[in-house]
């Protein structure tokens, strides 16, 4: 008996001691993680806040002489992440209610499940070369809207897994109360399981949002940039991401200011998407709860 105590007395000390180095070891990882975030957030405000204006909101890209802005590359990028998310959401939703209702665990439903899972993975440039090569390449120029189907296909898979996750969330009880009561397939999905899940759907598409909001290796092959101001979604159009990658290796001081001032808007806009989707997914499920 004093044997066994024993034993299980070590077996107890040496669980314990592999649970406070597995857990300083987690806090000293969170720690570091946390320390250069905050690195990053200092150096970016530090440098973007000094070049911040009104003439970055009203003044389009010009010459360092010119004290130009980077109003043409937010237009620029609010119309581009715009399309994309117009056309990306609607098909990734679409994709995860057949994934999670229709299709489920058959054969077509896992081919799909499988290429979305490679989308996710896919590096950005990848998707940029695709398009360049369907939607730029055939028609002899480079245009707003080739960027905006690479945005497009990017946010897609990201909405699509969101969906499918959030959709199997919701009880089978919904679904069987409401086929009890005689509705069919496509009733159930339309008025109990999709409103009972838009705030997570919600969530994933200003998440896909946020993530597209910065991408630039795609809107290099399609949209290319432009130094003018321009909206005819047709030709090359300027966007945020562009005009920092190319800024931000300039050899003149007020490119490089302006660049880390894009850099700042990009940031901020992205985490404002992040604040506004635990919001919103927190006062569905608030309306939900009551």
């Amino acid at each position: 008996m004093r044997t066994l105590t024993r034993s299980h007395k070590a077996r107890y000390a040496r669980r314990h001691a592999v649970d406070f180095f597995m857990s300083a070891l987690c806090m000293l990882a969170a720690g570091i993680g946390l320390v250069l975030l905050g690195l990053i957030l200092w150096m970016l405000l530090s440098r973007g806040l000094a070049g911040l204006s009104l003439t970055v909101f009203t003044n389009s890209m010009a010459s360092p002489d010119a004290n130009g802005g980077l109003a043409n590359a937010i237009v620029g990028s609010l119309i581009q992440v715009g399309i994309g998310t117009l056309f990306g959401a609607p098909l990734g939703m679409a994709i995860g209610i057949y994934l999670s209702e229709v299709g489920k665990k058959g054969r077509i439903a896992s081919a799909v499940r499988f290429v979305n899972d490679i989308l996710l993975s896919a590096p950005s440039v990848l998707i940029g070369l695709f398009v360049y090569q369907i939607a730029v390449a055939p028609f002899g120029g480079f245009s707003a809207i080739a960027g905006s189907i690479a945005l497009a296909l990017l946010a897609m898979p990201i909405v699509a897994r969101t969906t499918e996750d959030i959709l199997r969330l919701v009880p089978d009880a919904y679904r069987d109360g409401a086929i009890a009561l005689g509705s069919r397939e496509n009733q159930v999905i339309r008025k109990v399981v999709l409103p009972a899940a838009f705030g997570g759907i919600l969530t994933g598409v200003l998440l896909a949002v946020a993530r597209i909001a910065g991408e630039t290796a795609p809107l290099i092959f399609t949209s290319l940039g432009n130094s003018n101001w321009s909206t005819d979604v047709t030709r090359p159009m300027a966007s945020l991401p562009i005009a920092i990658y190319r800024y931000a290796g300039s050899p003149y001081p007020e490119w490089v200011s302006l660049a880390w001032t894009g850099a700042l808007i990009i940031t901020v806009g992205v985490l404002l998407l992040n604040i506004l989707s635990r919001l919103s997914h927190a006062l569905i499920a608030g309306r939900h709860a009551s």
